[in-house]
């Protein structure tokens, strides 16, 4: 009995467990369903009306430019903007509700309305009258031509009367507005408006984004020049925002993730680091509703980077001082006879030791009297430059075996075959100089030495009047020619990191006479870069050094105090070396030298306390005005500063060119003033900056090479980095035989074996 009693009293307790779990479940169960059908009952019902979802990449802040010494020379100037995105299913109609909206809120300019604009509104807001502009019977005609209705419409927009369009005048803000959303790509910002947005506008359309699908306020950018006009040339321009991308270019930005309405630089230096400037887009994922007209809610899943900065090498302040020099003198002889017809002056200014750009200026006077900038004519307008070039005609002469040094000839007129009219120096005296050997020839500019040189290399026997000259043999005196002087940059790329730059012209013919006219600049053309890179050759002893704008691309920092990271930094680039012995290249220095302090053509003038090396020239020229082409001279100045010593080495070099002066105005003051300015304006800002008496590019430079006395100070340019062909400079000692052991092969072909490009016209 007590045994039955005990095991009545254990089934309950079973029953009683089994029934908690099962009231528990239930618990759970129900407490899960509330959940579902109560808490996150919106949430399931957007789940259910979500459509899907897109990402939509929005621009970020260009990255900044900067010169030599850090000072900004384009920033972005924020600025408020209403953006609208067309998302899918999102019909004409649709848009057309949101623009008469949006345009009771905002202001915004109807001048650029274009016309077709106009009449796609007139026939979207007036369907029935659209309708009758095409008949029935003319649609049916049309289908049996088997025209589209791409084709009827179009011919609709044609039979939109100006009358009809004069209905719109109360509607042109809502046209402007809708013509901006229309022709934005679907899941793309396009900019309704970003100038002068006021803080009504943005406060109100701020309150009233759920009732403007697709509407949105948000911060946008616009390039500013805090130095104005200076160097805006070189600088280049970065596309507006209705611009979209440059078609011919289309397929390599968009494969590189960009919209169609982007803005990108559409020229030089914005161009040429777009992709070091563009930075890395924001990226926001956007859920759409069933119908892909609403935006449920975003999500960003990349803030973005802003564009890296540039740091150029270009010094923003000597820059500035040289266009305002430039400019000063121009207007001042203006005022002189002769003078009427010049219309544009060039300076560039580089370091003849690195290729470091530090100006590149340019002005030209246009048909309203007015300024401008025209910096990319140091680059791009070749011209005949006159005497500058005999530096590398004399060389030419050394290496070819032409001449030797300190060769004596005969300087007076020569009378070729029946011609009366004499090739002669500039000198007065009908006799000519007389006996004079290289040194003199540069110091007082000496045609008549340049033309024995290229006629010893075209071989054609010692002068007598009324000889004739010979053609052109086996060896191309023309072809020899220009491959020397290419060595030192002239009619050749200079390399600069600018895209367009121009060569020069090569003349075509080749009569002998001709290749006299070479040798003293008055045949081929080159430019004024052209020329600054062949003085710095000179300068540095025999190394062509690439032209060079960029310095560095530093990482973008929204924290003004805190140093830019350094992303990557441009080294100096050996372009070739002369194929010159250094005592030879050291004998032209010091008839520039000469030339620019020692009774030479530019001396009396300059008397200068920076020890320059000149060397001026004058070349004739052709110049059309008014419809007529009128004699004129180009007036050029190339130089460094200081000539080398053993106590101090060249550190700018320089090239001025005045095209188009009146043969009437017989000297080349205005170029030797512009040149003489802009080189004491370099010294000035050195002296003021305190720098020890040293620039930045000194500091890096003054260790002198192994196994060389850096009293001596013959340190070569810094090559640390990248040299074309791998080349590897040696020591540069003074001893003839160690440098010709140390010396580099050109960066090319002998003319015998010159490919057919380099001989090609350009510019």
């Amino acid at each position: 009995m007590k045994k039955e009693k005990q095991k009545k009293n254990h089934v309950p307790i079973r029953l009683n467990i089994l029934f908690l779990i099962v009231f528990l479940l239930f618990s759970v169960l129900i407490v899960q369903l509330a959940n579902v059908q109560i808490v996150k009952n919106e949430d399931f019902k957007k789940e259910v009306a979500r459509q899907g979802n897109s990402t939509v990449s929005m621009s970020v802040p260009r990255g900044k430019i900067y010169d030599h010494n850090g000072k900004v020379v384009v920033d972005n100037e924020q600025q408020r903007a209403i953006t609208y995105t067309r998302y899918t299913n999102v019909a004409n109609k649709d848009m057309l509700t949101i623009a008469k909206d949006l345009a009771k809120y905002i202001d915004v300019p109807t001048d650029k309305i274009q016309q077709r604009d106009k009449k796609d509104y007139w026939l979207i807001t007036r369907d029935e009258e659209g309708d009758k502009l095409v008949s029935k019977e003319e649609q049916k005609a049309l289908k049996e031509q088997k025209k589209t209705d791409d084709d009827i419409y179009k011919l609709r927009l044609e039979r939109v009367t100006d009358a009809k369009l004069a209905e719109l005048d109360d509607e042109l803000e809502i046209v402007s507005i809708f013509s901006k959303m229309k022709s934005g790509y679907k899941m793309t910002p396009q900019i309704i408006k970003n100038e002068e947005v006021t803080d009504a506008e943005f406060a109100i359309v701020s309150e009233r984004l759920e009732s403007l699908p697709g509407v949105d306020v948000t911060s946008d950018w616009k390039r500013s020049y805090p130095n104005g006009d200076a160097l805006r040339s070189v600088l280049g321009s970065v596309s507006k925002d209705n611009e979209g991308l440059p078609s011919e270019n289309l397929q390599y930005y968009l494969v590189r993730d960009y919209n169609r309405n982007d803005r990108v630089g559409k020229s030089y230096i914005e161009q040429q680091y777009e992709d070091v400037l563009h930075g890395k887009k924001k990226k926001v994922k956007t859920n759409l509703d069933k119908d892909g007209k609403t935006v449920l809610d975003t999500e960003v899943i990349y803030p973005g980077e802003s564009g890296s900065n540039l740091n150029l090498t270009f010094d923003a302040e000597l820059q500035a001082a040289v266009e305002e020099i430039i400019i000063d003198e121009m207007k001042k002889y203006k005022q002189k006879p002769g003078y009427d017809v010049m219309d544009r002056a060039f300076v560039v200014m580089m370091d003849p030791y690195t290729g470091e750009v530090r100006t590149m200026a340019g002005k030209q006077i246009d048909e309203k009297g007015e300024f401008k900038d025209y910096a990319l004519g140091t680059m791009s307008s070749a011209y005949q430059m006159g005497s500058v070039v005999k530096g590398a005609t004399v060389l030419t002469g050394y290496q070819t075996g032409a001449i030797k040094e300190n060769q004596v000839i005969r300087d007076q007129p020569y009378y070729f075959g029946s011609s009366e009219k004499p090739k002669k120096s500039w000198i007065s005296n009908p006799n000519g100089m007389g006996e004079i050997n290289d040194l003199e020839a540069l110091k007082r500019s000496s045609n008549v030495y340049m033309f024995r040189i290229v006629m010893n290399m075209m071989k054609a026997g010692p002068y007598t009047k009324g000889m004739p000259l010979p053609l052109p043999g086996e060896t191309n005196v023309f072809e020899d020619l220009r491959y020397y002087f290419g060595q030192f940059g002239l009619g050749v790329p200079t390399g600069i990191d600018l895209p367009n730059e121009a060569l020069g012209f090569k003349g075509e013919g080749e009569n002998p006479g001709l290749a006299l006219d070479i040798g003293i600049g008055q045949y081929d053309t080159y430019t004024t870069l052209q020329l600054a890179q062949y003085i710095s050759t000179i300068a540095n002893g025999g190394y062509r050094m690439k032209p060079q704008i960029l310095h560095s691309i530093t990482e973008a920092s929204n924290k003004p105090d805190e140093p830019q990271r350094v992303i990557e930094t441009i080294d100096p680039v050996v372009m070739n070396r002369i194929d010159m012995p250094l005592s030879q290249i050291k004998r032209v220095q010091e008839g520039f030298r000469m030339v620019g302090q020692s009774g030479g053509t530019a001396s009396a003038f300059f008397g200068s306390p920076h020890n320059p090396a000149l060397k001026t020239g004058t070349a004739e020229s052709r110049t059309k005005h008014n419809d007529t082409y009128v004699d004129t001279y180009n007036y050029t100045l190339v130089g460094y500063a200081p000539y080398e010593t053993a106590e101090q080495k060249p550190e700018i070099a320089f090239a001025v060119a005045v095209p188009g002066v009146r043969q009437t105005a017989r000297d080349n003051k205005i170029a030797q003033d512009i040149g003489k300015r802009a080189m004491e304006k370099y010294f000035e800002l050195k002296k003021a900056r305190g720098l020890n008496g040293k620039l930045p590019n000194e500091e890096s430079n003054t260790q002198s090479q192994s196994g060389t006395d850096s009293s001596t100070n013959n340190e070569q340019p810094d090559t640390s980095g990248q040299v074309e062909n791998n080349e590897q400079i040696g020591n540069n000692n003074e001893s003839e035989q160690n440098e010709q052991d140390n010396m580099q092969q050109e960066v090319g072909t002998p003319p015998a074996t010159r490919e057919e490009s380099d001989s090609e016209n350009s510019g």
